[in-house]
């Protein structure tokens, strides 16, 4: 519920300036004042939050809470509490439209106003920050004062309406938005004038076509079904797309008219959604509720925009998957803490294969709710992972955890996971517990399959997407403290691919998703992290079965470089040295000859061909590029996937750059994605030990790859040469700077905002289902 009690000083005299013209004895017409027209939220307020405030406040890493994409959100207001703070005990979650309902809730949780200004305008956060932003203005183009922090170290001031004085005085450069450009003066008085006005809330609610209303009831009634059988597979599906911007897929890849999330409602269909607010999506909902399709509201943005397709196909598919094969259940498994940790014991009723199957069907979807969901946010977070890496699936007819029964219930009580404990002292324990369980069960999965293979896997071994589906092959990116994920084969060889089974891809969807409370302790962060190393082994180890059996110490030791073979020693079981494979080898670099593997057998599922990084050639262009995208990749290739060693800018890029390229009527959008090097990705700590930047290289591709921009070039078509040019001669830290001048975006450019979503509007023209506004967070003072 919106505040409705806004009247500000400010406000207060626009409505008696009529009635003090009105005393005048012989008033001309002309000296009345105007009236001040009503200043729509939606019309006029929005659009400016969209363009100049969402990319740093959304998602659960928006500062001081205050989330923006909605007018509940900017009604709520902010907290002084870090979602992302290392604690020791769990706190109460704050998830805007789950935990509270109305602003009286909120100020109980300890949220305070930004746009409350009943005592004039000095009193209004929003207006005050805004205000201090246009105090000081920047000299364009030039990099940021040293003292203005940012990135994800940042200490985040979060002051309360009778702190803004100290904060003012204490940081003078801190206003918002920050680092960047002040608002316009026409932004400022328009925004002005409706805080003035009261600030009239804004609308969050949509109006739903009859067709989507028609959707929304067939996949309602579809997920609440009576009997056991389509309570249990509604749970798992629930449990797997809780996190999903779901969307009618009409064939054709366009923006839909509205995105959907599926909740828990205590209501059922045909009532106002109101959600179960458990931490978790499998936590106990305590009393009856109704599976339910709620539309996404305000501004969409980009790193938690998940997307899933529903469609008729699908849910046909689905239910052929779920129901075809025979069995029962006589009783619904439960919500106990064990239950909670072993997916696969809880749905052991449901068949394993339409488990799989499904997850398969949409593995970019899976992969990304771990990869761009809340648990991959911080480079503790992310450092378990190589920085690019090729996914690929074993084939469910090749799986033994599919096709044998008796092993599966063999193996499933042993792959359960941490992270139930948040007890600080259940850490070390936890630990040792779940690493022997999960070694115990590497040991009965290899003599499962030394007995099933005794000529060991092959290509038919891994899944090809039943001849057509894409999600086949995915590449991983990491970006020091983010990750994201791409349907296709992207990028030179990478050091390391994994093959994932179906324990494996559920073991990490249960551990990073469904599993992951974000407003966890510390000690069950800490267990979901280890765990997830143990995965990384896990699929490592996968991948090496389908390599000569003579080389694969050697080539574990390339992985686990210097401390990792402590690692190995300690923590892994012993790599497989005795199965031979099915695959024929012809050379020492077994590795590179399984990845060159992937792109001969599985050629015709890859949508994303790559002569840009993969050049043997003169022609390093796409086949369908434009002329302008075959002009730029030409130019680029010359710097795609070159060491550090032969190519020194890669030292001084950022992790993860875009570079727009200006055509006649048209633009190209590039990312340039930094691939750092490592002896080994074994440790939660220490990981700048562990770099190897001579080895680092570039990755060069079209289209926006990523979430978090550390920084923009712009380029001209006509100058594409010279920008290729100047990145092949810097050599020095001087020279990297004369490249950001010459070509740099800066936070400082009075055109800032128009390049920042230049990126957007590419996505809202080429993958519009995808379309949402980037973070600016990371963006870097280059």
């Amino acid at each position: 519920m919106v505040e409705t009690t806004r009247l500000p000083l400010l406000g207060a005299l626009l409505l008696i300036l009529p009635l003090l013209a009105a005393c005048d004895e012989a008033p001309a017409a002309s000296d009345t004042p105007a009236p001040v027209a009503p200043v729509s939220f939606n019309q006029q307020i929005r659009p400016v939050i969209e363009q100049k405030c969402i990319a740093c406040h959304g998602c659960y890493d928006a500062p001081c809470q205050l989330k923006l994409e909605t007018a509940a959100g900017l009604d709520r207001g902010a907290s002084s509490m870090s979602v992302y703070a290392q604690r020791t005990e769990a706190t109460d979650p704050t998830r805007l439209f789950v935990d509270a309902q109305t602003t009286a809730e909120w100020r109980e949780r300890g949220f305070f106003s930004v746009i409350d200004s009943k005592r004039g305008l000095e009193e209004s956060l929003l207006y005050r920050m805004l205000e201090l932003g246009r105090a000081h203005r920047f000299e364009p183009g030039e990099r940021l004062p040293e003292e203005i922090a940012l990135g994800l170290k940042r200490d985040n001031q979060c002051p309360a309406p009778d702190e803004m004085d100290d904060y003012a005085e204490e940081h003078p450069l801190g206003g918002m938005p920050l680092g960047t450009p002040a608002l316009s003066d026409d932004e400022f008085n328009t925004l002005r004038t409706w805080l003035a006005q009261g600030a009239p809330p804004g609308d969050d609610r949509v109006t739903l076509s009859e067709r989507e209303r028609e959707q929304v009831r067939g996949w309602e009634t579809w997920f609440n079904r009576d009997g056991k059988r389509q309570q249990l597979a509604a749970r798992w599906l629930y449990e797997h797309l809780f996190l999903a911007h779901l969307y009618f897929d009409q064939g054709e890849d366009r923006e839909p008219d509205h995105f959907f999330t599926l909740e828990r409602s205590l209501t059922p269909p045909g009532e106002p959604v109101r959600p179960v607010a458990t931490r978790r999506p499998n936590d106990d909902p305590g009393e009856r509720f109704w599976y339910r399709l709620r539309p996404v509201t305000g501004t969409i943005v980009h790193k938690t925009h998940i997307t899933f397709a529903l469609s008729d196909a699908k849910r046909r598919r689905m239910e052929s998957l779920l129901f075809d094969t025979p069995w029962d259940i006589d009783t619904l498994p439960g919500y106990s803490e064990e239950e909670k940790a072993n997916p696969f014991t809880t749905f052991a009723a449901l068949p394993a294969r339409a488990r799989y199957q499904i997850m398969l069907d949409d593995a970019e979807y899976f992969v990304r709710t771990f990869i761009r969901g809340p648990v991959c946010r911080g480079q503790i977070a992310t450092d378990v992972i190589r920085d690019r890496f090729w996914a690929v699936f074993q084939d469910p007819d090749h799986d033994l955890y599919i096709t044998d029964p008796d092993y599966r219930a063999r193996v499933s009580g042993l792959i359960a996971l941490p992270g139930q404990e948040d007890s600080l002292l259940k850490l070390g324990p936890e630990w040792i517990k779940y690493t022997k369980r999960r070694n115990d069960y590497l040991r009965e999965r290899a003599e499962a399959y030394r007995a099933e293979q005794p000529q060991g896997p092959g290509w038919n071994d891994i899944w090809d997407g039943e001849g057509s589906n894409p999600n086949a092959l995915l590449t991983i990116f990491r970006h020091h403290d983010n990750s994201s994920v791409r349907k296709g084969l992207i990028g030179d060889y990478p050091l390391t691919s994994w093959v994932m089974d179906y324990p494996l891809f559920e073991r990490t969807y249960y551990s990073l998703v469904a599993n992951f409370d974000v407003f966890g302790s510390v000690s069950h962060k800490a267990q979901t992290r280890l765990y997830f190393d143990l995965i990384r082994n896990g699929a490592e180890q996968n991948t090496l079965r389908f390599l000569p059996a003579d080389t694969r110490k050697q080539v574990l030791k390339n992985w686990y470089q210097k401390t990792g073979q402590l690692k190995l020693l300690v923590s892994y079981e012993d790599v497989d040295t005795e199965v031979p494979t099915a695959i024929d080898y012809h050379s020492a670099t077994p590795m590179n000859e399984f990845n060159a593997g992937l792109l001969s057998q599985f050629g015709a599922l890859n949508v994303r061909p790559d002569p840009i990084n993969r050049c043997g050639g003169d022609n390093c262009s796409r086949a369908d590029a434009t002329a302008l995208e075959r002009d730029v990749e030409q130019a680029l290739s010359a710097i795609a996937s070159q060491p550090a060693a032969r190519l020194p800018v890669v030292d001084h890029m950022p992790e993860a750059s875009l570079l727009l390229v200006d055509g006649d009527g048209e633009q190209a959008v590039y990312s340039l994605l930094r691939n750092r090097a490592h002896s080994n990705v074994a440790f939660m700590f220490g990981e700048s030990l562990r770099y190897q930047p001579e080895k680092d290289t570039l990755t060069v591709y079209p289209g926006v790859l990523l979430s978090y921009p550390n920084f923009i070039f712009r380029v001209a078509h006509d100058d594409l040469s010279a920008f290729a040019g100047a990145m092949q001669a810097v050599e020095s830290e001087k020279d990297f700077t004369a490249l950001v001048e010459r070509f740099g975006v800066r936070r400082t450019q009075t055109d800032f905002w128009t390049h920042f979503h230049a990126p957007l509007r590419y996505m809202e023209a080429h993958e519009p289902t995808q379309a949402g506004i980037l973070d600016l967070n990371r963006y870097l003072n280059l």
